[in-house]
């Protein structure tokens, strides 16, 4: 046997002429070895069948050659490019990533593996998300496949396209510990160096985004220690090769080249043999470019040939060398080898783990959406739970002091069946936070809906009782004082009662159409991811749950708008009843201040808690401190101002004080102001407190009568003058003692008594008249002129000493005046003499 050697040296034409050249003028040949060009190589193989050739190449890698329709005679030792797909395929599995994205050189070459990578991918579960090619700028395909969350990518280009795919990959910032890269590992040592100059890259970015990549190309040489077919090692056969060659450049082909005459020697011998035992006649010498049969048994021969060659088991199928392909990482600018896939066995093999990840782990392969529900944390659950207790442990506070002192005038005269209404609404109100604070970290999702409801209910009916209470005791304050003309008004608690009641139903109405038409559900709202806090490769996407509807915004709209009227109402009788000083009746001014602190905090604590939407720790704080904040300061101002007074001074708030109501009102000729008294009998209690001022008057009348018989003794120092002032001021004494039955009018109310006094021009006191000058003294001490001078010292003492004690008179009137509510019948009848008012 014999070699012919051609050299085409690449060209088509040349290789093309030359085989035929061969095929005309020389010897029957048995079998072509080579080629090296893709090109000639595949042209060669597709015109073999027609001279029953075998061919066998070692170098000629192209996908297209394993084509057995096209080129059924055509073997080579060398793996095809597309032999690193299953090697592929199985790291892929391996680092159970199964979402890639392939980036291919507008190349045949590539476009052909990456063809035949998308078919061995497609059966074994393993999604391709995105696939690129481009021609000559990377950079639009590589920012698709971040788009598209690429964390895998598959790459099929050269050295020169290389250097720019991973220049672009620092742009788009695509490398690192969340990305890999796998891409061929047949470049030249130090490949990027020879393309760097032209790429507007910096060398230290380019090397910082090719850290880590994974090349996957055959193995040149096994890394086994077994003997071959030739009885060396593949060491030893290194070692030979590399002392023959000397510094001539070295081929990473020359092991399968070695190892492809060993297949032809395999080949032709196992011909020989099948000839020998079957046609002893034939021999491999007989075979010409007709004889199909020798074409046939050579074809066979060379497929059944299986040996341990210096580049690993030598195996084909289907024509395709099952060979060994290695796996490389770029290590701290060198590549190093990290692993092996055995063909045959369809084996992986890691070398000690050599495989280093930017990360603590491999990369993803596709960013990991980890859905994290946002909660409320339990040491805030657990604090503002602390807080609600105490605001719960003070209403029972405040309910015992209400239920033990009902009796007690201050509070019988609040009402204490309203009282306990408003502890029961800030109760309720209270209780709405323990399940504000519920979310699925606590609950199942079909108890999260049906709380939803539940704390909508009873915040709603807690807020209408405990206001509707307040704003009803203000409301019966308002019907007694505001109407001047009513000598008699009597609103008992049981229509206080309905009032609340009504404004209860209201709330029903609304919150039953609502859960009838249109229930509260629970909705999961999504938000943008986050990054990990803990610095794994994987992203946080929140989410939130919330009570929402169809039509939220209506029926928020109804609720707010009903509530907003009470509020207004509320404002409107504390606003009315401001002049009412009677501390146990009245709590406008501690309303007017509560309904303030409320609605400024329920529009704030409304607005900052829809803009923390997203943060439902946040939102759950301010919702619960603004119902903690109204609830306290409610309950407070209704009870603390009680206690004070009922511990310091429990009869100052129960008594009979004068009410003032001042109009102004326009005259024609002159503007009056006119002190209205009016004391009207609100219910049993305040009716006993009058009674007992009633009776304490009583006896100080008795006081004065004894003053005013002192004063009689003294006027009746003399005979003479008893009978003149018997006959003369004894009626007078008994207008003025006739103010005792101002105190037995019906129902314990107070007359007020009115003298209109008309001023004479004063007597200064020590003046004389000159018509009497020559009078006897003591006939001018006890004239009536001189009885009359002490009246008219005694009565406007007595008239502005007591009356006004009684709620009779203004302090502040120059005259005594008559009430306009007080009875005919006691409406004290003017004397029938004018009394002089003048001064010492």
């Amino acid at each position: 046997f014999s070699l012919f050697f051609l050299f085409p040296q690449c060209d088509n034409a040349k290789g093309l002429k030359a085989f035929y050249d061969a095929i005309k003028y020389g010897p029957n040949h048995l079998m072509v070895f080579g080629g090296v060009c893709a090109t000639v190589t595949s042209i060669i193989a597709e015109s073999l069948k027609g001279w029953n050739l075998v061919q066998l190449s070692f170098a000629a890698t192209t996908p297209e050659l394993a084509d057995k329709k096209k080129y059924p005679y055509f073997f080579r030792t060398v793996p095809s490019d597309n032999a690193v797909n299953p090697a592929i395929l199985k790291l892929l599995k391996h680092y159970h990533w199964k979402r890639v994205g392939t980036l291919t050189q507008d190349v045949q070459r590539f476009s052909e593996v990456r063809n035949d990578l998308t078919g061995v991918l497609y059966g074994e579960d393993i999604e391709i998300s995105d696939t690129e090619s481009f021609s000559n700028d990377p950079c639009t395909s590589v920012k698709k496949l971040k788009g598209n969350d690429v964390r895998i990518i598959l790459g099929q280009f050269d050295e020169e396209m290389a250097v720019k795919v991973f220049c672009c990959a620092y742009d788009e910032e695509m490398y690192g510990s969340k990305y890999q890269w796998i891409i061929p590992g047949w470049y030249e040592n130090l490949w990027w160096e020879s393309w760097i100059n032209s790429s507007q890259c910096l060398s230290k970015n380019l090397l910082a985004a090719m850290e880590g990549y994974i090349g996957v190309d055959f193995e040149p040489l096994s890394s086994k220690t077994n003997k071959t077919i030739s009885g060396r090692t593949p060491q030893q056969y290194e070692k030979e090769y590399n002392a023959k060659r000397g510094d001539g450049q070295s081929s990473k082909f020359h092991g399968y080249a070695y190892d492809g005459i060993w297949v032809i020697a395999r080949t032709l011998q196992r011909a020989m043999n099948y000839l020998n035992s079957t046609n002893k006649h034939q021999k491999i010498e007989d075979f010409n470019y007709t004889n199909h049969k020798l074409g046939k048994i050579f074809l066979n021969a060379m497929n059944e040939t299986r040996f341990f060659g210096v580049t690993g088991e030598v195996v084909f199928r289907n024509g395709e060398r099952m060979g060994t392909i290695k796996f490389t990482q770029f290590q701290e600018q060198k590549e190093v080898k990290v692993g092996e896939y055995n063909a045959v066995d369809d084996k992986l093999v890691i070398i000690n783990n050599s495989i280093r990840f930017q990360g603590l782990e491999p990369p993803k392969d596709k960013t990991i959406i980890q859905e994290e529900l946002r909660k409320i944390s339990l040491p805030l659950y657990s604090i503002l739970s602390a807080l609600t207790i105490l605001g719960m442990i003070m209403a029972s506070a405040f309910l015992f002091f209400n239920i033990k002192n009902r009796n007690q005038k201050l509070i019988k005269m609040s009402s204490p069946y309203m009282n306990n209404l408003i502890i029961l609404g800030g109760m309720l109100s209270y209780a709405s936070i323990f399940l504000f604070g519920l979310d699925g970290s606590f609950v199942s999702e079909k108890t999260f809906e049906t709380l939803c409801t539940v704390r909508t209910w009873i915040l709603t009916v807690g807020y209408t009782t405990a206001f509707g209470a307040m704003f009803a005791k203000t409301w019966r304050v308002h019907a007694i004082f505001k109407n001047v003309k009513m000598k008699k008004k009597i609103i008992k608690d049981q229509k206080l009662l309905g009032i609340v009641g009504g404004m209860l139903l209201i709330d029903l109405c609304i919150l039953i159409c609502w859960q009838v038409v249109d229930p509260l559900r629970r909705t999961v709202e999504k938000y943008n991811m986050e990054p990990d806090p803990a610095g794994r490769d994987i992203s946080i996407r929140p989410i939130l749950e919330h009570c929402e509807n169809t039509h939220m915004t209506i029926w928020l709209g109804i609720v707010y708008a009903y509530k907003g009227l009470l509020m207004l109402f509320g404002c409107f009788l504390a606003w009315e009843t401001r002049n009412v000083s009677i501390p146990a009746l009245n709590d406008s001014k501690y309303i007017g201040m509560s309904v303030y602190n409320v609605g400024i905090m329920c529009i704030i604590g409304a607005a900052v808690s829809f803009l923390t939407r997203d943060q439902p720790n946040v939102q759950f704080c301010i919702v619960a401190l603004v119902i903690i904040f109204c609830s306290t300061i409610t309950l407070c101002l209704v009870f603390v101002p009680k206690l004070i007074t009922l511990r310091t001074n429990p009869d100052a708030a129960t008594q009979n004080r004068r009410f003032q109501f001042t109009q102004n009102q326009k005259k024609e000729d002159s503007k009056t102001s006119t002190s209205v008294t009016s004391v009207n009998q609100a219910s049993t209690s305040r009716l006993e407190g009058l009674q007992s001022e009633n009776h304490r008057l009583r006896m100080k009348i008795t006081e004065l009568d004894k003053d005013l018989e002192e004063v009689t003794m003294q006027l009746q120092d003399t005979p003479e003058k008893t009978t003149y002032i018997k006959q003369n001021h004894y009626q007078d004494l008994n207008d003025i003692l006739s103010i005792r039955n101002f105190t037995d009018s019906k129902d314990g109310e107070k007359a007020i008594l009115k003298n209109h006094l008309d001023q004479n021009p004063p007597a200064q006191w020590g003046s004389s008249d000159p018509s009497r000058t020559s009078k006897d003294p003591i006939e001018d001490i006890n004239s009536p002129e001189h009885i009359q001078r002490r009246l008219s010292l005694q009565l406007p003492i007595l008239h502005h000493a007591y009356l006004p004690s009684i709620g009779g008179v203004d302090a502040s009137c120059a005259s005594p005046c008559v009430s306009p509510s007080a009875s005919p019948r006691h409406r004290h009848v003017p004397p029938s003499f004018r009394v002089m008012v003048s001064g010492l």
